[in-house]
């Protein structure tokens, strides 16, 4: 059987104007910004005023370990908020904007797929409104403004060796990992090392999504932590009297963007903060405002639940004051049949023994959610190769923990595939109250806030921690740090520091690597593992496929 592309399905949909769009939440005119005639920014005095609105409930959308073939929590969100529009719930989905990187290397874009996706989608994925570059922006002001100071006499007394502050650009582009700066003489800069990462793996990127005002915002840029001076104190964004600056470019990327489904629900797309050394959440703003203006809020968070869904509750909630209602964990028979055992090539041959086997990884997501006091409910996205019995066995296995799983089309058949779906969140969230709570306290010293997240969320034995790592969080502590959460940076493949390890893996221990801090954020970073935060393009990328006809329409994407 053929089946339409993502893109095909994309450009058949007759789309609404955005101004219906911002109808359905009550928007009048004068409280949007129209970028065309589908996209379309909300104001902050929107927001503010949303805020005195009674709270819908809030369901977060993470899923099991990621695999090679993908398990499709931003189509599971989209479908999800669809059927709950369908079945008479005022619905709003709040997800991330895509990075370029992806699009144009091997992953691809980020706008759900099938008959379960937000719109138009060639822009969201390629440029949007312009959010990325204004972050891209702010971001290398600062830099550049680094620069400037070291040129004219480095009056702040930087350590001109531990500079920490790089630039960035949205694409992939290995070369740019380390570069030297500064070279062609005197009136060129001082020379130095440094290096290039990823639009969405910047703080500035982790602050924008994390600042529930322009105000705000201002103030943890200044907080940004740029390098050290000579006498180990830090030297801050505020100090080169860059924070100003950088607001000013962010100022209207800081209003969240409203676009649609293809089922004409609203859907706000904002932020793109990396999973692994950032908090992997769409922004505060716009799940603040949707919270304000809907009866539900489907939101996601980046990779496995170990990772994303854990950042999500332990940073972006903690900061924000959010209390989520419910959370579905996207689950597919492929992705456990691969966590049982099967390789890629053969994930399309029916095999209940391995879906039994991989339904450990599951379990463990599952225990894992239940420790924030929340209830949980299974998506099994549905694929035309799925057999009945490793279906059914998902459902059973789920059935003896006592959770509800739910088979869903939504792909094939977008929201009104997916309103049994819907009926078991809204039953769970109708059944028992939320009893949501953190996993650890502000208080608890980060070592032990690291500790407590490796052992009781990923399952080690134990955590290395050498001497040096060691002074490292005793600095911090001195610095006036100690309360803040801690972001692990690890492979999404595995609860383990290896990704080779799938399933449930036991007995292993996590080395800590490196640790830093992300002041502005709020966080704390710890690095374990060889975490990259600028990738390479594969040998094939896939902007060798992209191109433009003579009509100008985009060609050769997903």
């Amino acid at each position: 059987m053929a089946y339409l592309t993502d893109i095909e399905i994309s450009r058949r949909a007759v789309l609404s104007p955005i101004t219906l769009i911002a109808e359905k939440m009550g928007l009048s005119a004068d409280l949007f910004e129209r970028y065309g005639k589908h996209k379309a920014k909300i104001s902050f005095e929107a927001i503010e005023a949303s805020s005195q609105n009674p709270r819908g409930k809030l369901v977060l959308v993470t899923a099991l370990s990621p695999t090679p073939a993908g398990e499709g929590k931003t189509t599971t969100s989209i479908g999800l908020a669809d059927a709950m529009n369908r079945i008479g719930k005022k619905t709003i989905v709040c997800l991330r904007e895509p990075s370029m990187g992806p699009c144009f290397g091997m992953k691809g874009g980020a706008t759900g797929g099938g008959y379960a996706q937000v719109v138009p989608m060639e822009d969201i994925n390629l440029h949007f409104t312009g959010d990325f570059h204004a972050i891209s922006a702010a971001h290398n002001l600062l830099a550049a403004m680094l620069d400037n100071h070291l040129h004219f006499g480095n009056t702040i007394g930087f350590d001109e060796r531990r500079v920490v502050w790089n630039r960035v650009v949205d694409l992939n582009d290995r070369a740019l990992r380390r570069v030297v700066i500064g070279l062609g003489g005197v009136s060129n800069s001082v020379p130095r090392e440094s290096g290039f990462d990823i639009t969405v793996a910047s703080e500035v990127m982790a602050i924008f999504c994390l600042s529930k005002s322009l105000c705000e915002l201002k103030e943890r840029l200044g907080k940004i932590i740029v390098g050290y001076k000579r006498d180990g104190k830090p030297v801050l964004a505020s100090d080169l009297k860059a924070d100003g600056s950088m607001a000013v470019l962010l100022r209207d990327a800081l209003k969240p963007n409203l676009v649609q489904t293809l089922e004409g629900n609203p859907a706000i797309i904002h932020g793109g903060p990396f999973a692994n050394i950032a908090h992997g959440c769409n922004s505060v703003l716009a799940t603040n405002y949707a919270l304000g203006n809907a009866d539900f809020v489907v939101t996601e968070a980046g990779f496995g639940a170990d990772l994303g869904a854990e950042k999500f509750f332990d940073i972006k909630c903690r900061q924000a004051g959010l209390k989520p209602d419910a959370v579905v964990i996207v689950a597919t028979v492929r992705a456990l049949k691969y966590h049982g055992g099967v390789e890629v090539k053969d994930l399309q041959r029916s095999d209940v023994a391995a879906v039994s086997a991989g339904f450990v990884n599951l379990e463990k997501h599952i225990e894992n959610m239940q420790q924030y006091g929340l209830p949980v409910v299974i998506a099994i996205n549905a694929f035309p190769s799925d057999a009945e019995e490793e279906t059914q066995l998902i459902i059973d296995k789920a059935a003896s923990l006592g959770i509800k799983a739910m088979r869903a089309e939504h792909w094939a058949k977008g929201g009104e595939g997916a309103e049994n779906l819907a009926e078991a969140v809204v039953e769970a969230v109708s059944d028992k109250q939320s009893e949501f709570r953190l996993l650890y306290p502000d208080e608890l010293p980060l070592v032990e806030k690291v500790e407590t997240i490796c052992q009781k969320i990923y399952g080690a034995d134990s955590v290395n921690i050498d001497k040096n790592i060691r002074k490292k969080f005793d600095l911090f502590t001195e610095m006036g740090f100690a309360n803040l959460p801690v972001c692990i940076a690890k492979t999404q493949y595995s609860f383990s520091t290896d990704p080779s390890l799938r399933g449930c893996p036991r007995g292993f221990n996590v080395t800590v690597r490196d640790a830093k801090i992300s002041a502005g954020a709020g966080f704390v970073v710890v690095l374990t593992g060889d975490i990259m935060t600028m990738p390479g393009l594969s040998r094939v990328p896939a902007a060798e496929s992209i191109d433009i006809d003579e009509s100008g329409q985009i060609c050769g994407i997903f």
